[in-house]
């Protein structure tokens, strides 16, 4: 059972670090303006726009003088999440 519960866990960590690289991503190429009909663009922002949109939503004071800082929000929370869920993997 341990096992299991273990390998959850590292799903989960590997799911958010590989989420926060997409992120990371997305918000470099927010910068270039790309063409917003490439397919690897159009997944990118499918995968964190609506995350961004909710965090502006809820955190309005997140565009600072024309500057979107949800995808630093969206990132410290992620990290956030995987600091407990690493720091539960140590506890068992």
């Amino acid at each position: 059972m341990t096992t299991l519960i273990y390998a959850i866990f590292s799903l989960v960590h590997s799911l958010i670090s590989m989420y926060i690289w997409v992120i990371i991503i997305a918000a470099v190429l927010s910068f270039v303006q790309p063409d917003p009909r490439n397919p690897i663009v159009d997944i990118l922002n499918r995968l964190t726009q609506p995350v961004f949109r909710f965090i502006r939503q809820k955190l309005p004071f997140v565009l600072f003088s024309g500057i979107d800082l949800s995808p630093i929000v969206v990132i410290l929370g992620l990290q956030f999440i995987d600091t407990i869920i690493v720091r539960s993997m140590i506890g068992l």
